[in-house]
């Protein structure tokens, strides 16, 4: 099927096309009468106008670029989110995704291409330097990532007390010897094992952190009484392990996982996780990139959202 063009609806009304424009862009310069023919002739053509076309032509893209990880669980329910706020209004969201073999700033640089007028990074591994040269040029909100820069905006969840929830959870529950299998370099890592160490602390235990590929068979070798893991897919990977070598979660260990991505719900999984409002940090990002690119609105320098613990099946009292 053809796309019905401007001119089609010019034909059909019995106008110019010249007219057409006019009545499409909504400026002065047609009379009530063409209005309404014009408006009639494209309802009957099904013509609907080309936006980007018309964006291009008074030198805005209405474009949020968003940069996002392939393989995050979590980045999808962030994007679901992203859709959900922008909705029908006047923006646009341009993905490009990250991963093995593409890395960040070819993201970045075709989302530049595509003349975005603001970049919404989710859980970027761009050092602060990069960060803050890429903000000179455009403005940048980063979600999911504590960013020390005073040109880049940062909208995440509060790591720190999610991880301290999360322990104050497990040590609740009776559990003495509480491992956090950690994230390394990953954004909010450095967040989550602060506050981990923090409660474990208060709680009178003592604290052990372990990462690495071999990590998973270390805890199954000399189970401890519960885990708390970097995000809900090294969690789900974990019980996975433990059940291979004949312990039950939560009967032998209790596993916290973080993000309650869908991979938390799963029945076969049911995994007690700390959440991220992905609805909210969504939101928050888009107030952001607007109040940059539009000077409205408060431009905040970082916005923390509040978690909350979701009890699942993977949790128990020892």
């Amino acid at each position: 099927m053809e796309q019905v063009t401007m001119a089609d609806v010019a034909a059909r009304a019995g106008v110019s096309r010249a007219l057409v424009s006019i009545v499409m862009r909504g400026v002065p310069g047609a009379s009530p009468a063409n209005r309404e023919r014009v408006l009639r002739a494209a309802a009957e053509l099904d013509y609907h106008p080309d936006q980007r076309a018309r964006l291009l032509g008074s030198g805005r893209s209405r474009t949020l670029g968003v940069v996002h990880g392939l393989h995050e669980p979590f980045h999808g329910d962030l994007l679901e989110a992203l859709y959900a706020t922008v909705g029908a209004g006047p923006w646009r969201i341009a993905l490009e995704p990250r991963g093995r073999t593409r890395d960040e700033a070819r993201a970045v640089r075709a989302l530049l291409d595509q003349r975005a007028e603001a970049l919404l990074l989710l859980g970027p591994a761009l050092p602060t330097a990069d960060l803050t040269d890429l903000a000179a040029r455009v403005p940048v909100v980063v979600l999911a990532r504590a960013v020390r820069s005073s040109t880049v905006a940062v909208v995440r969840t509060d790591d720190d007390a999610a991880a301290r929830t999360a322990v104050d959870h497990l040590a609740g529950l009776g559990h003495r010897r509480i491992v956090h299998l950690h994230g390394g370099r990953a954004p909010g890592a450095a967040e989550r094992r602060a506050g981990y160490r923090a409660a474990v602390t208060a709680a009178g235990l003592h604290p052990e952190l372990v990462t690495g590929d071999t990590a998973a068979d270390a805890l199954a070798t000399d189970p401890p009484d519960a885990v708390l893991a970097f995000n809900d897919e090294t969690a789900a990977a974990l019980m996975h392990t433990l059940r291979a070598r004949g312990l039950a979660v939560p009967g032998d260990v209790s596993v916290v996982g973080f993000d309650d991505s869908s991979v938390a719900a799963l029945p076969t999984v049911s995994l007690t996780t700390v959440g991220q409002d992905a609805a909210a940090l969504a939101r928050h990002a888009v107030e952001q990139a607007e109040a940059r690119v539009e000077g409205t609105g408060e431009a905040r320098r970082e916005v923390v959202v509040a978690p909350r613990l979701v009890v699942r099946g993977s949790t128990r009292a020892r």
